[in-house]
């Protein structure tokens, strides 16, 4: 039976840090593929200036193109409308037999009750929790606790909203995500000023 890892994020941009976890996930949960999955909108963070989403997957399939095991997933951004995990997992569920692992972390266990539909969310998958710092028992009911696996990985303090910060003031962002990311963002003029290589 295929293990399958299942990462969402808004991905805006995808970065070193996202690549990093998503390989030790596979190293470490011995996957098949992990589905890199650009929301089309998120339903637990307000991002009203969100890159397009075809923007967004583009970039990730630059970013992903040399790992056979990573997978750039359309199935959120052409349903459309808000991103609910719940549905994603159900209609994977459906269509790829095999058991599926889902990545998140830690800081949205922390808002996980408040999710669409929890329990069920726990029924279809693993939840594969990174740390971001020191590492805490989940504040979640036991039931749920024994879907939760923990996933500790180098950390990287690089995120996608200090690299749109730096890109706005002009700064530099290589080495933080792919060259070819970074053409790319640079070219379409993506968050703000074009950015010094």
């Amino acid at each position: 039976m295929s293990r399958v890892g299942v990462f969402g994020g808004t991905f805006d941009p995808v970065h070193h840090g996202h690549l990093i976890m998503a390989e030790e996930a596979v190293a470490r949960l011995k996957l098949d593929r992990i589905l890199f999955m650009a929301l089309n909108r998120p339903a637990h963070k307000r991002a009203p200036r969100l890159a397009d989403v075809e923007h967004r997957i583009s970039m990730l399939r630059l970013a992903t193109q040399t790992n056979r095991r990573f997978v750039v997933s359309r199935l959120e951004a052409d349903r459309g409308g808000l991103s609910y995990t719940v549905n994603t997992l159900e209609t994977l569920h459906r269509t790829m037999p095999g058991e599926l692992f889902f990545l998140l972390g830690q800081d949205s266990l922390e808002d996980f009750a408040r999710w669409r539909e929890p329990e069920r969310i726990v029924a279809l998958a693993r939840l594969v929790v990174v740390p971001r710092g020191p590492e805490t028992a989940p504040k979640l009911p036991a039931r749920l606790r024994r879907r939760v696996i923990s996933l500790p990985t180098p950390r990287i303090d690089i995120s996608s909203t200090e690299i749109r910060r730096r890109i706005r003031a002009g700064l530099t962002v290589r080495y933080w995500t792919p060259d070819a990311v970074l053409r790319y963002l640079t070219r379409h003029g993506l968050y703000g000023k074009r950015t010094r290589r």
